[in-house]
């Protein structure tokens, strides 16, 4: 067994992810002809609240006896147990990205292209706060794994695809049933252990299309780090520059998602500005990933901080210094939970709570509870993860049959490919093609359509 055999079934996709905490309708009517996990009563169903069984406890199971010997590494290639899983593929968390929605919806009946823009940011800052104490790793998907997301009372519906393995890249598409726009976008996680530390860099660029407007925005994701990965109480940061470009009017978005910094005084801090094609500043945007965030115009903005640097240099004078000789680097900061509001801000985004039970299943948000259950009178090709009997188990607390399951799978993926290889058949991807993205000009997996036609005679046998 070559080295790419041993370790064909990696975990990888801290990232995405995805994305919020928005409400959304619970009822919706169909048909009672099948059994689903939803409540149904006289012709009602409503989406599930609550996971069949509560996640285990970690605390017996060590993951420094993994990654001890992976420091610096790549992890796509590591295999890990089920038990430092979510009950997720990570198509699925892509998925996250939707629960938003309505900030798209919003943006695209929007007649100013400044007001569009900061809608969009608020939207693509919306897109990673599910994350928030995400810790959990979703599952690897399977090779010609599909996912789809159908929310007709959203107005919106999703088909993603795994669609290379060696590198892992997930595709995705998302569509509005009206026609009002296209999301869409491939990702190809990339992460590495630094000792106490897991980072992840989502590689890949997210494509908005406002079709009304006939603009697209395009974008890549912040860094992900995950601290605290052998001791110590797990915590996420997000960082990095982040730049939407509408590649219809030349404006840019630059936001800035800022570092822990020393103090922790910039924990889950977004600040940024949008600017014209001539780079004049138009509006500044601020607030939190995990919170909320705000618009506000740019000389306003400039003249709260230079009052707030007076007041700053005042008190700093009647404090003396702070040692931090005795903090450990990856200490967790204490979190201030709300935004200072500069008078005159507009509120473009607030996240909403998570449910009561979310620390006892994997910390997900409503969104996120509803994403692997079975939905009535829906036809689902084989390859649906919600088909996974590895995640299916985990989601039911059988971790042991989610362990056999997924070494079960894990070796049916490597069979499979052994026999493409003796037979020189290459692997055909079924709902994505690469292509070049015509916007950024970059290559990319583009949706090939047909889908929803829900012809599936031909889907592989993964599972």
């Amino acid at each position: 067994m070559n080295s790419e055999e041993e370790f064909y079934d990696a975990e990888t996709g801290l990232e995405s992810d995805d994305s919020c905490e928005v409400s959304f309708k619970d009822a919706l009517v169909f048909e009672n002809k099948q059994e689903t996990d939803g409540k149904q009563e006289n012709g009602v169903w409503e989406r599930r609240k609550t996971l069949p069984a509560e996640m285990i406890s970690r605390n017996n199971f060590s993951v420094w006896s993994i990654l001890k010997k992976c420091i610096g590494m790549e992890l796509s290639k590591i295999a890990m147990p089920v038990v430092f899983n979510e009950p997720l593929s990570f198509l699925q968390r892509i998925s996250e990205y939707m629960e938003h929605t309505q900030l798209i919806h919003q943006a695209c009946s929007l007649s100013d292209s400044t007001d569009r823009m900061q809608v969009v940011a608020a939207f693509a800052v919306s897109a990673v706060a599910s994350q928030w104490e995400r810790t959990g790793k979703p599952f690897n998907p399977l090779l010609g794994e599909t996912y789809e997301l159908m929310r007709e009372e959203e107005g919106y519906r999703l088909i993603s695809e795994q669609v290379s393995h060696h590198p892992p890249v997930s595709a995705f598409h998302a569509q509005s049933l009206k026609h009002g726009f296209e999301f869409h976008g491939s990702i190809d996680p990339k992460l590495k252990f630094w000792g106490k530390s897991v980072e992840a860099e989502p590689k890949g660029t997210m494509t908005l299309e406002l079709l009304k407007h006939k603009e697209a925005y395009t974008w890549t994701n912040p860094m992900c780090c995950v601290h605290n990965i052998i001791l110590g109480k797990l915590w996420i940061e997000q960082y990095g520059t982040v730049e939407i470009i509408n590649h219809s009017t030349g404006d840019k978005c630059v936001l800035n998602f800022k570092p822990v910094g020393m103090f922790g005084k910039e924990l889950h801090r977004v600040e940024g500005h949008i600017q014209d094609k001539s780079k004049k500043k138009k509006r500044v945007l601020y607030g939190k990933w995990t919170e909320c965030m705000y618009s506000i115009d740019p000389k306003v903005y400039d003249a709260h901080k230079k009052s707030e640097k007076k007041t700053a240099a005042d008190s700093k004078k009647l404090k003396k210094g702070r040692s931090c000789e005795a903090e450990e680097a990856d200490e967790m900061p204490d979190v201030q939970e709300t935004v200072t509001v500069i008078p005159g801000s507009a509120l473009l985004w607030r996240i909403s709570p998570r449910p009561a039970d979310s620390a006892q299943m994997y910390n997900f948000t409503s969104f996120a509870m509803t994403l692997n259950e079975m939905e009535p009178e829906t036809l689902l090709p084989p390859t649906d993860c919600r088909l996974r009997p590895d995640i299916r188990a985990m989601e039911n607390g059988d971790m042991e049959l989610s362990n056999s399951e997924k070494e079960r799978l894990e070796e049916k993926q490597r069979s499979s490919r052994r026999d493409r290889s003796v037979e020189e058949e290459e692997w055909r991807t079924r709902w994505f093609q690469l292509g070049t993205n015509p916007h950024t000009g970059a290559e990319d997996w583009l949706y090939s359509g047909g889908y929803f036609d829900r012809n599936y005679s031909d889907s592989p046998s993964i599972y």
